[in-house]
């Protein structure tokens, strides 16, 4: 891999009012060590465990290595009355959990850390936002949704019918977003664990767990929640646990997020879901994915973005993320993809991934009926549900799909849930016009999902 390749397109615009000695901050992905422990495939949490911080040691070695070299030849690309005098900082993120270090770059001194053998990737640490929601109606549930006794997505994607099987039990689904009001009575028992992460990556515990926004709680109702007070179920695995971290509290940014995933690996996800992003095409976070996929079975499952067709969001865009698109209903009673909903297809001559299009499947997005914390809305009252628009709404779907069929077979790896998502998934055009940039492959279809997994 070439050392220009391994610098992110997106540091034009990240250094261009900079001078060639200022100080930025980059993220920095680099090669695991040969030596690294091979995947576990126990399902024992303390063995999982265990994997986890052996390889995290392994990785910790190349992490110092690195760090070491740069620190030693990066100031001597700057200029002489400067090279004694200025310190780059570097720490790891995570604890080694991932490949990943926050290092302090210059324009100069850029190319140095490209140069190391072990570094993969670089990336600008840029801000991160959440895919804030199109619309947000506090309006009761309707009266098609309280008599059906849960919400038209559900309904739409058949999971009464998947809990005859399972409702997602001992499956662990980490949301990082805004945090969760996890005292809400839809969510009562599913907030596992709570972590907020700052700006600058510390970790902060808290107690009650807190929503900085309602983006995140409205995510976790959808992915577990329970029954309201009207007896309307909104979670599709209202069983499966809940791993949340608020990385979207401040100035959140790339970091934030790479903290939030090195937390959810170090406590047990199974699925991580992110309705957040920057509105980028970001190829370079496939080797993320691909450390949390092949290393430790992991399913990354992102919002596409809320940004209308022709665009997509980053991470949402990246190849081998489970990208997410949002559906409507129509007037006549069948689905369409939302008008706002991102997708795009992304050509790339020569590279590994040549051809990328996005998103992978979509799922009901448009009027998503869900919690959130206790909110006063003038003279009319508070309100602790209110539905939402986009594809914030739709990966969450998605996500307790996926604890779902992981619930129903323990043994099945990652890589299978996504692949009998998408080929199960049902396109208007048929088979032959999957995937597009619009639907994806399709509506998923959790029960046929099921019944592929079980052949």
């Amino acid at each position: 891999m070439s050392n220009h390749v391994k610098i992110s397109s997106a540091f034009d615009a990240f250094l261009a009012d900079s001078e060639p000695n200022d100080k930025r901050d980059a993220i920095v992905i680099y090669r695991a060590p040969q030596d690294a422990p091979t995947r576990s495939e126990s399902k024992d949490p303390a063995d999982r465990l265990d994997y986890v911080r052996a390889r995290a040691e392994s990785q910790r070695k190349v992490h110092a290595s690195v760090v070491e070299a740069y620190r030693r030849e990066g100031p001597r690309r700057l200029a002489k009355r400067l090279a004694g005098r200025i310190e780059l900082a570097a720490s790891s993120v995570g604890s080694d959990v991932l490949p990943v270090s926050q290092v302090e770059i210059t324009r100069k001194t850029l190319p140095v850390l490209a140069e190391q053998p072990d570094v993969v990737a670089i990336l600008p640490n840029q801000k991160l936002r959440p895919m804030e929601p199109r619309v947000v109606d506090h309006r009761a549930a309707t009266n098609a949704e309280t008599k059906a006794g849960l919400t038209w997505g559900l309904k739409t994607l058949g999971v009464r019918e998947m809990w005859n099987t399972t409702e997602g039990e001992h499956i662990n689904v980490a949301v990082l977003d805004t945090g969760v009001h996890g005292d809400h009575l839809c969510l009562s028992g599913r907030v596992q664990k709570f972590l907020v992460i700052d700006p600058l990556g510390r970790h902060i515990e808290a107690s009650p767990s807190f929503d900085s926004a309602r983006h995140g709680t409205h995510v976790c109702g959808t992915i577990a929640g329970g029954k309201t007070s009207d007896g309307i179920s909104i979670g599709v695995a209202p069983r499966s646990n809940l791993l949340a971290a608020g990385v979207l509290v401040g100035n959140a940014t790339l970091r934030t997020l790479m903290e939030g995933m090195a937390w959810a690996v170090e406590n047990g996800a199974h699925i991580i879901n992110m309705s957040l992003g920057f509105t980028y095409y970001e190829p370079m976070f496939v080797e993320i994915f691909r450390t949390l996929i092949h290393n430790y079975d992991i399913l990354p499952v992102v919002a596409v973005g809320n940004e209308n067709h022709g665009s997509t969001s980053s991470p949402g865009n990246a190849s081998n993320a489970l990208s997410v698109g949002a559906a409507a209903r129509t007037a006549r009673g069948g689905t369409d993809v939302a008008f706002f909903s991102s997708g795009a297809s992304l050509v790339f001559p020569g590279q590994s991934d040549p051809l990328v299009t996005k998103p992978d499947v979509v799922a009901p997005g448009v009027r998503v009926y869900s919690c959130i914390p206790p909110e006063r809305q003038s003279q009319d009252g508070i309100f602790e549900y209110s539905y939402m628009d986009g594809s914030s709404m739709a990966s969450p779907h998605v996500a307790g799909v996926a604890a779902l069929l992981m619930a129903a077979h323990r043994n099945a790896a990652v890589s299978d849930i996504s692949r009998v998502l998408k080929e199960t998934a049902k396109h208007p055009g048929g088979p032959d016009s999957r995937p597009d940039n619009r639907w994806g492959w399709g509506m998923i279809r959790p029960m046929d999902a099921l019944g592929a997994l079980s052949s």
